[in-house]
């Protein structure tokens, strides 16, 4: 299981979420962006600093 939790991009933010593959991981954390911190724009490198932030979920502790 794969796991990107927010507040390692947004200090403060205690959202995370879990999936199968990072791709579905991304997914729901652009729409999180958007959502929740009122991004408009998703540029490639937010994506690729979310992808830099998911970990395996053993070692996310």
């Amino acid at each position: 299981m794969r796991l990107f939790e927010c507040g390692t991009l947004v200090p403060g933010c205690q959202w995370h979420t879990r999936a199968d593959n990072d791709a579905e991981v991304v997914r729901r954390a652009v729409e999180h962006m958007k959502a929740a911190h009122g991004e408009t724009v998703i540029r490639e490198n937010m994506v690729d600093n979310i992808k830099a932030r998911i970990r395996n979920e053993a070692n996310a502790a």
